[in-house]
């Protein structure tokens, strides 16, 4: 469905941040594994949820031997949020690997370019962008989504200039079915009651030079996504040329298929 410019939102999913106990911001230790430290796994979330969600999916990489971090994502538009995230990379030594879920993936496409530290870029039912690509864009080149504008609230909130933005947030009742379907239905109400929004505008922004045509990329693709169509996220992964593995989750793979999750990130680290 096709929604006016004026009330479109970040339809990019939700997907989270966690933050781990073990986080350390200087990087990895120095774990040997034949050619240098372990990389630091640094993931990023996409939009209407908060930073529990790759939870477990940190507990399988720390226990792995990888230091984890969940980087934040302000969520308020391609350009500064790559930016924010750019920054956030410059802060650690070492080899990098950045893995993203949902709108996640338009922020480390756009992030790494030119990092030298970024190793490798794990999708997880994720935008993987082209120059010029927008979320609206990819999102709807394939039919099969299902966050239309009466699955949204919208709420205004103050700019620092003086002007307001809209914020758009998942309707209760359609977050199970289009978000986490197979998960409880008490667990996907805790992601509906902690979600994070995306400003309206980030979907009709353009993405810029994508980092995974000099990096070699992973995707995660859910079969039973019904945010993020399958067919869009096949096409994403082939035209990145990306390590490929598919599995049958909803939009929140990391959080009802941690373990393939970790794997594929694991495979992308080694």
């Amino acid at each position: 469905m096709s929604l006016p410019v004026s009330r479109r939102t970040v339809l990019a999913g939700a997907g989270a941040a966690a933050v781990s106990a073990a986080v350390a911001v200087g990087g990895s230790p120095a774990m040997a594994t034949g050619t240098g430290p372990k990389p630091t796994i640094v993931l990023v979330h996409g939009a209407f949820a908060d930073a529990t969600g790759w939870s477990e999916v940190i507990n399988r990489l720390t226990r792995d031997g990888y230091t984890a971090i969940a980087a934040p994502n302000p969520l308020r538009g391609v350009a500064s949020d790559s930016a924010y995230l750019a920054a956030f990379l410059a802060t650690l030594t070492g080899p990098i690997v950045l893995a993203a879920h949902s709108y996640g993936g338009v922020v480390i496409t756009n992030a790494a370019t030119g990092n030298p530290n970024v190793r490798a870029l794990v999708y997880v039912a994720a935008f993987a962008p082209e120059a010029g690509d927008t979320v609206y864009g990819l999102q709807t080149r394939f039919p099969g989504t299902q966050l239309d504008e009466a699955a949204l609230d919208f709420r205004p909130y103050a700019l620092p200039n003086g002007a307001h933005g809209v914020d758009g947030y998942v309707k209760r009742s359609a977050f199970r079915h289009v978000f986490a379907g197979d998960l409880s239905p008490s667990a996907a109400d805790l992601l509906w009651a902690t979600q994070r929004p995306g400003d309206t505008t980030t979907i009709e922004e353009p993405s810029g030079a994508p980092a995974w045509k000099t990096i070699p990329s992973y995707y995660l693709v859910a079969r039973d996504d019904n945010l993020i169509p399958a067919a869009a996220q096949r096409f994403m992964a082939r035209r990145a040329r990306a390590h490929t593995v598919e599995v049958r989750a909803s939009h929140v793979a990391m959080i009802s298929q941690p373990r393939t999750t970790a794997d594929l990130i694991g495979k992308a680290a080694r």
